[in-house]
């Protein structure tokens, strides 16, 4: 391959395993990259590990761990130059059915994860440069009824995004930092909730026909914005957002 685009690079995606995670791992490995994978489900990465990933065991909400996995990517790579908090979960709940323990499992998830993530990141990247890229959702842009905890948590994504790509950008550490917002896409977190309605298939139709361009997005399709972010090719791109959600919030 001429010129990979990732190429001396050594990135960091959490929630690795499958979906979006699984897309960016693929497309940055053929890109260049040096790989650091972590997942709860670390067997599922044993095809990235065979051929030279670091894949480790890791829960985003627990602090001491996300030192524990910076730590040991700088003693393999001995740098860190993108990461990708990807790790998410989407409960189900309204205002009226959501419990408490939902709205904390959320925020800790999608949130806090994302907090420590992106501190972790700075630690490992200022004085050399590099790129954060915090996974949102068109649910940190616009409201959805029945999902408020998961509403409150990306859009919590976003804003947290762009405070830490000013706080870089002003130390001048040449750290980026940006977010992507996905729309539904075809991942194993999508087809859980299309499978948990009463009409599946009712759903599915529902969720294609969200988009003007009516169909979902493909996990590959997200994956590439990442890259975008994560690569030189956006070294004067900070504290924005990419869309990739086929217009659904044109509309």
């Amino acid at each position: 391959m001429s010129n990979p685009r990732m190429a001396g690079k050594v990135a960091l995606i959490t929630g690795a395993a499958g979906g979006i995670g699984r897309a960016a791992a693929t497309l940055f490995e053929a890109e260049g990259a040096k790989l650091v994978l972590t997942d709860l489900d670390v067997s599922s990465l044993a095809d990235f590990a065979a051929r030279g990933a670091l894949t480790l065991a890791q829960d985003v909400t627990d602090e001491a761990r996300w030192r524990e996995v910076v730590d040991e990517t700088l003693a393999r790579f001995g740098q860190l130059d993108a990461v990708v908090n990807n790790a998410g979960i989407a409960l189900i709940g309204n205002i009226e059915t959501a419990t408490l323990a939902d709205w904390r499992r959320t925020q800790a998830v999608n949130g806090e994860s994302v907090f420590l993530g992106s501190r972790e990141a700075v630690r490992a990247m200022k004085g050399r440069g590099g790129s954060i890229v915090n996974i949102s959702s068109v649910a940190g842009l616009i409201g959805d009824a029945q999902s408020v905890a998961y509403c409150a948590s990306k859009g919590a994504v976003r804003l947290a995004t762009k405070s830490i790509a000013l706080y870089c950008a002003r130390k001048g550490y040449g750290i980026r930092c940006n977010s992507v917002h996905p729309s539904f896409a075809k991942t194993q977190m999508v087809e859980q909730f299309i499978q948990s309605a009463k009409n599946p298939e009712r759903v599915r139709a529902g969720l294609s026909a969200a988009a003007p361009m009516a169909r979902m997005g493909e996990p590959e399709e997200v994956a590439k914005a990442i890259l975008y972010l994560a690569s030189d090719e956006s070294s004067f791109t900070t504290g924005a957002e990419i869309v990739v959600d086929g217009g659904l919030t044109a509309q």
